[in-house]
């Protein structure tokens, strides 16, 4: 019977946007299924928890907490997880589908593995453990049935923290143990607990499993394979495969130790050895690799379950491993004694020595172009070569938002796939290009956008100013001034003239006025007299009016005062008191505004003054001569 057509999931959506498309593999857990993202219309692996587990509301806290943490994983050798949901009460991930194999189908196919060959699958392997390490995560279930090898030679991890999910279920409360038994750690036999460690004490024996064939315990149950883990030595590979070289030896001795504190310390420690040994390492012997094939495989570890399958074992049967099982099978023969501590030894002065130049190493010869871009060029050329490339630093070209000193762009481009040792190209920022602003008094509106465009600035704000000195319409000035450097594409202010202004001339005495306009360019002036009750001689009335544009060939027109013959002073009457009040009115013209306001003031006189052209001097004053003391006297500047 087709179980793929029986499997009442194939071809629902889940939460209305996983098209479930056929059942690839099922687990003791889950089952895996071929789905299309409808929203994003991409492949995507479904891995769909058994109902079972599913009703277990700690388990489900405890899968979505691991699903979000795994999510957060970025790294090329780890299964991406883009989404996690429930569907009719059950928990399923949404994950990054990879077309390939797995490990363990390349291992029944093979036999086993060259030294190198077998290093280039487990780099990238430690590569994924070491970023979940230190990022906090631990795999605990390390084994060629969660290593994908892609069909473009890619190696990927997959189920990140799903048995740390199953440990919170409620089959777990009594004791229970989970992994698969061929790669358990001593400590996850005895006392349940599982770090970093473990999990390099899992990839060393899959690197055994790859260099020999076999894994290192065989037994008739899965409590006597456990006992092995706990009471036995993992045996140097070479004592099965002669010519595995004594450093991968060590290498394997270190990371499988019983004791979790003489082991490499995380998987980046192991990754620094591993990558050491690689650069080494001479290209397999295909007649070595002869002999695969003639080599017995080993039976399954532990008969009742399918190769891989993830074992529960109860805790309280590991509470007899004071003393050894019934029947327990003889330990295989292994390197022991100083010979060992040397291997030992050496593998921990490797891991000692070598610096983390190999942390982002991927499959076999190739390695991803790490993504330098911001950073200090120098730093960034420092790290590429730590990781065994080669750098070249090309000339820096400018650029509006990259920073001088830093990567503006490399080649390759980040994250491209390249030969460990492949040229990398950093071409730094020389940060924005700096230019000076051009000379713009003098030009028009237009001539200044226009020569401010062709030296890669703007124009931006626009100010109107009267001039006495400046044509209508020419630049006055620019702010910033001319000479100043700015970034391209920098904005530039400007004044521009409005020609002069006809200033505000009411109270001015005729022949002040007169005097200042024919100084000033004006020739065209008309005087009319009307009688009023102001001073004789004084302007009453103007026009232009007060502070218009005007050209200097422009008419103006200035009404003064007749006086009205009703003599309004006092000392224009001819009264014999004529005399009483008046005083002399100090001369300020030409005094700065400030001491001429001071000594009009000491003089017992009234202050006002009107603005004729802007600047600090006094330029006309009216009255002249006497005034009564405290009347007013008016200032133009």
């Amino acid at each position: 019977m087709d179980t793929t057509l029986a499997d009442p999931l194939v071809g629902q959506t889940l939460d209305g946007r996983y098209r479930v498309e056929s059942r690839i593999a099922r687990g003791g857990m889950a089952t895996v299924y071929l789905g299309t993202d409808t929203r994003l219309e991409r492949t995507v692996a479904l891995k769909v928890m058994h109902s079972t587990l599913a009703q277990d509301p700690d388990f489900v806290r405890r899968f979505i907490g691991e699903a979000k943490s795994v999510a957060k994983l970025s790294h090329p050798n780890v299964v991406s997880v883009y989404d996690q949901g429930a569907h009719d009460g059950v928990a399923y991930l949404a994950m990054e589908y990879v077309a390939g194999r797995t490990l363990r189908d390349l291992l029944r196919e093979r036999g086993r593995l060259g030294p190198r060959e077998a290093l280039e699958i487990t780099i990238p392997v430690l590569a994924a453990l070491g970023a979940a390490h230190q990022a906090g995560l631990i795999h605990r279930d390390v084994k060629p049935e969660n290593v994908l090898l892609t069909d473009d030679g890619r190696v990927k991890v997959v189920d990140f923290g799903l048995a740390r999910a199953v440990e919170s279920t409620n089959q777990t409360r009594t004791g229970v143990l989970i992994g698969t038994i061929a790669y358990l750690s001593p400590e996850q036999v005895t006392t349940g607990h599982a770090d970093a460690r473990s999990d390099v004490y899992a990839a060393g024996i899959m690197l055994f499993e790859l260099l020999t064939g076999h894994q290192p315990y065989n037994g008739e149950t899965p409590m006597s394979v456990a006992y092995r883990h706990v009471h036995d030595t993992v045996s140097p590979p070479s004592s099965l495969v002669p010519g595995v070289p004594p450093a991968l030896d060590g290498l394997v001795c270190a990371a499988t130790d019983r004791d979790p504190d003489r082991r490499p310390a995380d998987a980046s420690a192991m990754l620094v050895a591993a990558v050491s040994l690689h650069k080494s390492m001479p290209e397999d012997d295909p007649s070595l690799l002869s002999v695969a094939a003639a080599t017995p495989r080993a039976q399954p570890t532990v008969p009742p379950s399918p190769a891989g399958q993830t074992t529960v074992l109860n805790r309280g049967d590991t509470t007899v491993f004071s003393g050894p099982p019934a029947a327990p099978p003889a330990p295989r023969g292994f390197l022991g004694g100083p010979k060992r501590w040397l291997l030992v030894t050496l593998a921990l002065v490797l891991v000692a020595g070598v610096g983390f130049s190999g942390w982002w190493f991927t499959s076999g010869r190739y390695v991803y172009v790490p993504d330098l871009v911001g950073q200090d060029v120098d730093a960034a050329a420092a790290e590429a070569r730590g990781q065994g490339f080669t750098v070249v630093i090309g000339n820096a070209v400018h650029d509006l938002k990259v920073k001088s000193g830093r990567v503006l762009r490399m080649d390759p481009q980040p994250q491209a796939r390249v030969l460990h040792d492949a040229k990398i190209t950093l071409i730094p920022s020389a940060g924005p290009r700096k230019i000076e602003v051009p000379k713009l008094e003098g030009l028009t509106q237009d001539q200044a956008r226009e020569a401010l465009a062709k030296a890669g600035l703007k124009l931006d704000d626009v100010r109107n100013q009267g001039s006495n000195t400046v044509p209508r319409g020419q630049v006055i000035s620019s702010r910033p001034a001319a000479g100043t450097r700015l970034n391209e594409g920098g904005k530039v202010d400007i004044t521009v003239s409005q020609g002069p202004l006809m200033p505000d001339l009411m109270g001015m005495m005729r022949d002040q006025v007169e005097q200042w306009l024919r100084e000033r360019g004006f020739q065209n002036i008309v005087i009319v007299e009307q009688q009023d009750d102001a001073p004789p001689g004084q302007v009453i009335a103007q026009d232009p009016p007060a502070w218009r544009p005007v050209a200097f060939t422009d008419p103006v027109q200035l009404t003064v005062s007749k006086g009205n013959g009703g003599f309004p002073w006092p000392w224009l009457r001819g009264d014999k008191d004529k005399d009483k009040d008046l005083v002399d009115v100090p001369d300020t013209r030409f005094k700065n505004v400030s001491d001429a306001r001071s000594d009009l003031q000491a003089a017992g006189f009234k202050v006002k003054v009107k603005s004729l052209v802007g600047g600090n001097l006094v330029k006309m004053q009216s009255p002249l001569g006497k005034a009564p003391r405290g009347s007013q006297i008016t200032l133009w500047s």
